[in-house]
């Protein structure tokens, strides 16, 4: 069967892999949809340190279930629409022995640290899939992505009172706004691109800001009557939004980083004593799936809007090629392993 291969950094090839077949616990997924993420981004351009070549990326999919082994429960059919929770904890760190298993010292994460789903099929432990028969498979593999933004909004405890800076409107971003609004808190969108503000209007934002066009620090001023944002959550991994970040957000307030930094970023560390900010790291996704399932089920705001463009899965080559030279023009990408 046909998959998508990273053999070196700036390469993709389609090869041919034996199909799976499942253990007594796992499902026989047929892969449908699968999205482009940013750390498939990194590992295509030789970015990521963890990553040995070569490997198959992916772990934003959505699929359906074709087969299973004899210990699934019953509760599980053929047929089912589904998407992977792609981390595998070690279970025995200090994180996982706190029931953080989202951040496990030992974390491999699919098309990370092993081979990924971006092929026709996989076979998954039972355990790591969830369902959903309202949502198309297309749907479904926007879950992973938007679920780590709102796990970056658990972390930051936001609430309805809050005014919440969300800096970069990406997949991850929107994510993170769209549990901000969930939370009642009003929610402020700062990108460098127009397409992603407005898209982030369109679900709900209150104000936005480019940088480009307006001095950030005193549009957050003028908003907050001068405070600076209660919750800063940062989704870029860029040193001047890591910045932003500590100098946009109030005295007493939380910053949450979900943005991987490429490189050492310098601060001015006085403000995080003066403020006394609360600094707080966001890693993958905890409980947050079945939730953004929900949310997506609704249907209530304009969600497949963020997809901005599909390639098939012949033509995976061109869309790392596109992604990377024009970042800016994408939202979120996605493959489409059906024709």
């Amino acid at each position: 069967m046909k998959a998508v291969s990273f053999p070196t950094p700036q390469a993709v090839e389609i090869i041919d892999i034996a199909e799976p077949t499942p253990g007594p616990e796992d499902l026989l997924i047929e892969i449908q949809f699968a999205g482009l993420c940013g750390s498939d981004l990194n590992i295509y351009r030789g970015l990521y340190p963890h990553t040995k070549y070569p490997i198959i990326p992916g772990h934003e999919v959505g699929g359906v279930v074709i087969g299973k082994g004899d210990a699934v429960p019953a509760s599980f059919n053929l047929g089912d629409r589904v998407m992977l929770s792609p981390f595998v904890e070690c279970g025995t760190c200090p994180s996982c022995r706190q029931g953080r298993y989202n951040c496990c010292q030992n974390n491999r994460t699919l098309g990370v640290e092993r081979n990924g789903a971006m092929t026709r099929q996989v076979v998954f432990p039972y355990r790591k899939v969830y369902r959903s028969n309202i949502l198309t498979t297309r749907e479904l593999a926007l879950v992973e992505p938007m679920s780590i933004g709102s796990h970056a909004v658990q972390r930051a405890r936001v609430t309805a009172e809050d005014t919440v800076l969300v800096l970069g409107c990406g997949t991850i971003g929107m994510g993170v706004i769209l549990a901000a609004l969930r939370k009642g808190a009003t929610v402020i969108g700062l990108d460098l691109e127009e397409r992603k503000l407005e898209m982030a209007q369109r679900f709900g934002v209150q104000h936005v800001i480019n940088p480009q066009s307006e001095e950030p620090i005193q549009a957050i001023r003028a908003v907050t009557n001068g405070e600076g944002a209660a919750v800063a959550i940062e989704a870029v991994g860029a040193a001047p939004t890591y910045r932003l970040a500590i100098d946009m957000v109030a005295y007493a307030g939380r910053v949450a980083v979900v943005g991987y930094a490429k490189q050492e970023i310098a601060f001015d560390t006085a403000m995080w004593v003066r403020k006394e900010l609360d600094i707080l790291g966001a890693r993958n996704v905890l409980t947050e799936f079945a939730d953004v399932i929900a949310m997506l089920e609704a249907r209530d705001k304009p969600y497949m809007d963020l997809i901005t463009a599909t390639y098939p899965l012949e033509e995976t080559g061109r869309a790392f090629a596109d992604w990377s030279a024009a970042p800016g023009d994408f939202i979120k990408i996605q493959v489409d392993l059906t024709v």
